[in-house]
């Protein structure tokens, strides 16, 4: 395999605006596996919100690695076995919390299947739940509720604002931690030094390979950074204009099997 590791966003990328992983999608993968390909599933999700697309690829793809959190944590699914983990300090929770108080935006945490949240109704947070297919838990106070140690939280709000927002938090937040949008209505609060590409460069060195080994693709502002590393870069058609940019090829959408149809091309010139 020229691209012994395949690296797939899943929202708007992988799979297809139902959630699901096409059938002509998951042939593609298996195929590449069968010939040796690694697969990595590396989204902004929680791990619970990505297990789904892991069982179904797994039957026919036996190496597959999770990077949540956008890479804050790295899981090898079939054993379960955590390779990494980083965590948001504790002193900058109560930051986080007030500043979405004072902004009466739905900050989200996380705790085994729930989506914990002080706004349940948000439609934003509807939006997360729905992606991750995670129950809403709405609760008084958020910090008691979620999970210790948190490698993530989201705020979320009208896209206007979240790009205000983001501004507002990253010189609020200098050198503390990351602050970056997955989507225009989703702005990810991670730890410093947290990101697709850093995570992968750290899957890549276990599993001694190097960058230009790596086909990646994805859709969103948080795939601006593996797409910049992978010795392919790949972009959907439905992807933001920033990433478009950057990608060394465009495929069709999410819709439209935008993967295999990448995947298909280097099985065929691999043959020839």
């Amino acid at each position: 395999m020229k691209y012994p590791v395949i690296a797939l966003d899943l929202d708007g990328t992988l799979t297809n605006n139902r959630k699901e992983v096409t059938p002509r999608t998951r042939r593609a993968l298996a195929r590449a596996a069968a010939q040796g390909a690694v697969v990595v599933l590396a989204s902004g999700r929680p791990t619970y919100g990505i297990a789904p697309v892991a069982e179904v690829l797994a039957p026919d793809c036996p190496e597959i690695y999770i990077l949540s959190y956008n890479g804050g944590k790295i899981v090898h699914w079939s054993s379960h076995r955590e390779l990494y983990a980083k965590h948001l300090p504790d002193e900058v929770l109560p930051l986080l919390v007030h500043y979405a108080e004072t902004h009466r935006y739905a900050l989200v945490g996380y705790k085994d299947n729930c989506i914990i949240t002080q706004r349940p109704d948000d439609p934003y947070v509807a939006e997360e739940a729905r992606i991750n297919r995670m129950e809403i838990c709405g609760v008084e106070k958020l910090l008691p509720n979620i999970e210790k140690h948190p490698v993530k939280l989201l705020l979320t709000g009208h896209p206007d604002e979240m790009m205000r927002a983001e501004q507002e938090l990253a010189l609020l937040l200098e050198n503390r931690m990351d602050v970056f949008r997955s989507a225009p209505f989703f702005l990810e609060l991670m730890p410093k030094g947290i990101d697709k590409a850093q995570s992968l460069q750290r899957l890549l060195a276990h599993l001694q390979l190097t960058p230009s080994d790596l086909l990646a693709f994805g859709d969103g502002y948080n795939d601006l950074s593996m797409i910049k590393l992978a010795g392919m870069g790949v972009a959907m058609d439905n992807a933001a204009p920033e990433l478009r940019a950057v990608a060394d090829r465009i495929t069709l959408s999410n819709e439209d099997d935008g993967v295999a149809v990448v995947l298909e091309e280097l099985e065929r010139e691999n043959q020839e």
